[in-house]
């Protein structure tokens, strides 16, 4: 038995019992919906596994590259301690807003901080600023520049930073050398930048749930 059904089943009931949404999810995923946002946010498993990931990293820093409505920038930054500090880069003003709500909403505004711009822009922005560097990236936006995006995870790190690509799976498109789409081409261009890179060392998993048939990439930064 597989298929969709079955994953989305074996889904609500990992969620049950390993990663249950509280009342500040359930609301962040509700005004999403009601603000029309794209229904691409992590799932709840997934997000537990962003949160696990920060945590064993002893993260202190996250940047974040696609905000949507704020449901994975919640699951990340409850993971920070008390004086940690995310930022996370979002194109659309609607969906800024709807996530400044959410994660205000969250107790959490003091420790994440939303960038309203195309990413492209911001990141340059962001390393004049000479922040410290982020421990945890999680690339979560227009695939196409997936390896851009991956380019300046690069510069905003530090050894043994940890970066994790979303959607790297495209049902399966990922495969195929010959597809012109730009999220495949993006894609394809960031798992052989990891795989070329001398200060990458990386792999890529394959998933299946409740938003079907997918994947990331997690990538350690090399000295």
């Amino acid at each position: 038995m597989s298929g969709p059904q079955i994953w989305t089943d074996v889904d609500d009931y990992f969620t049950t019992h390993l990663a249950p949404d509280d009342e500040v999810l359930t609301a962040a995923t509700r005004d999403s919906e009601a603000a029309g946002l794209p229904h691409a946010a992590v799932t709840a498993p997934q997000g537990k596994l962003l949160h696990l990931l920060a945590r064993l990293h002893g993260a202190r820093t996250v940047l974040e590259i696609g905000t949507l409505g704020g449901y994975s920038t919640i699951w990340l930054a409850r993971a920070l301690p008390a004086d940690g500090r995310l930022t996370s880069l979002e194109y659309s003003p609607l969906h800024a807003e709807v996530a400044t709500r959410n994660i205000a909403r969250a107790g959490l505004d003091k420790l994440v901080e939303v960038r309203v711009g195309a990413a492209l822009d911001s990141l340059p922005a962001l390393a004049e600023e000479n922040p410290p560097p982020f421990d945890l990236v999680f690339i979560d936006a227009d695939k196409g520049n997936n390896a851009h995006y991956l380019d300046w995870a690069l510069k905003l790190t530090r050894p043994g930073s940890l970066v994790i690509v979303d959607n790297v799976v495209r049902d399966g498109r990922v495969a195929d050398a010959d597809s012109t789409a730009s999220d495949v081409v993006g894609t394809r261009a960031a798992i052989e930048l990891i795989g070329a890179h001398p200060r990458l060392d990386g792999t890529a998993i394959q998933t299946v749930g409740g938003k079907g048939y997918d994947g990331f990439a997690l990538a350690r930064v090399l000295d």
